[in-house]
């Protein structure tokens, strides 16, 4: 394979941001198909695309086709698994937006018939390119942290006002989304929250406003507490609903606190640890010697989805190891299964996360809706620095 053929499913906000990128941006890559089942936007990619890429109107054509050696899937989040499996099943590579799906017992599914299939499978976390991450992974899995003890994670800058909810009628509901806040925006915190620790929760307890701050059926606002193997606890907070938000992920260890906030990483590094501190001080008052250390972290956010684009067409030709393997989605949106059970039945969560027990609640959600959404036409929104 001398260029890796992509082809995009799904031309909306974001497919049609990749499918740019894929017209010339990324090394090794073309764009070669197109499929979406809204003219309009068949009519956007006649008018913006070269002539040399194929436009269908069916998956069913799309798939049979053999344009493209990659389905980068860019649909609403309940058809991504079942795309996926299909893309699989005609001998393709895949590429999934976040998130994996939007239950796990279908993304279990699509994990499934990857490995079966013995291709490259990708999901889209962007934010793994970004440095300040990729330097706190680094610094936890290498021990620099010690044994982590807690985490917290602000995350309430994700501003998203009513218009944005009106953009389309599948948005914000329990049928066309499965989700708000946790589903829509926090796919990228859910996983940078496990990817740089390393750790999954063993049980979870969150509170959930629906239609908190916005006409919209689905969570809005979320306050969750989580408890690790290990002892250690979490907390993650996130909102659409206020501005100006905050993003601030602090992680504490036996060795200090790391700090991430307004795109700068802090280490407050002990120079004894505290546990051998705390056995060998007779002080009485007193704490270790803590250094203020400013790790060294290039500038910007990384390649984003550029990134992940090139990542993975690099993983086909030079067999560069994938960033965010598509198998790794269902690890985020356990949590975000986990956090939406625990509100619905008021109660605690244990992972490993009763799948059919979620399914069923997400079910009698969708039966049970009365919301309806006033008729809008589907608008296409520039999603330039929303990550």
């Amino acid at each position: 394979m001398e260029k890796v053929r992509f082809g995009i499913i799904g031309i909306g906000n974001m497919g049609s941001t990749h499918a740019l990128s894929l017209s010339g941006e990324i090394r090794g890559a073309e764009l070669a198909a197109v499929c979406d089942t809204n003219p309009d936007r068949l009519h956007w990619a006649k008018n913006n695309l070269s002539e040399s890429v194929q436009l269908f109107d069916t998956p069913e054509a799309f798939f049979a086709s053999q344009a493209m050696d990659v389905v980068l899937i860019a649909t609403p989040h309940y058809d991504h698994p079942g795309m996926a499996i299909q893309a699989f099943e005609n001998g393709y590579h895949v590429l999934v937006e976040k998130p994996a799906g939007v239950f796990t017992k279908a993304v279990r599914e699509m994990n499934e018939a990857a490995a079966k299939s013995g291709k490259q499978f990708g999901i889209m976390y962007n934010q793994r390119t970004n440095p300040l991450y990729a330097k706190l992974r680094d610094l936890i899995q290498s021990g620099e942290l010690g044994t982590v003890r807690r985490t917290n994670w602000i995350i309430t800058n994700w501003y998203r006002s009513q218009s944005y909810y009106n953009s389309g009628g599948w948005r914000a509901t329990w049928a066309g989304e499965g989700g708000g806040v946790l589903l829509n925006q926090d796919p990228h915190q859910l996983d940078l929250w496990q990817w740089t620790t390393g750790m999954m929760p063993k049980r979870v307890r969150a509170f959930c406003q629906f239609g908190k701050y916005r006409n919209i059926e689905v969570e809005d606002d979320v306050t969750a507490y989580v408890e690790y193997e290990n002892g250690a606890t979490g907390v993650f907070v996130t909102t659409v609903g206020e501005s100006p938000g905050t993003n601030r992920y602090e992680i504490s260890g036996d060795n200090g606190k790391i700090l991430i906030e307004d795109g700068k990483l802090t280490f407050w590094r002990l120079r004894v640890p505290e546990p051998q501190f705390n056995r060998e001080y007779t002080g009485g008052f007193g704490q270790p010697e803590c250094w203020t250390c400013d790790i060294p972290v290039p500038d910007g956010h990384g390649p984003q989805h550029k990134g992940i684009l090139q990542n993975f067409t690099n993983a086909l030709l030079h067999g560069e190891k994938l960033l965010a393997p598509g198998e790794d989605g269902i690890l985020g949106l356990t949590i975000s299964n986990a956090m939406h059970l625990s509100a619905w039945t008021d109660d605690w969560v244990d992972l490993p996360l009763d799948e059919d027990l979620f399914y069923d609640k997400l079910q009698e959600r969708i039966r049970n809706s009365t919301f309806r959404k006033e008729a809008s036409a589907q608008t296409v929104l520039d999603v330039k620095g929303t990550h």
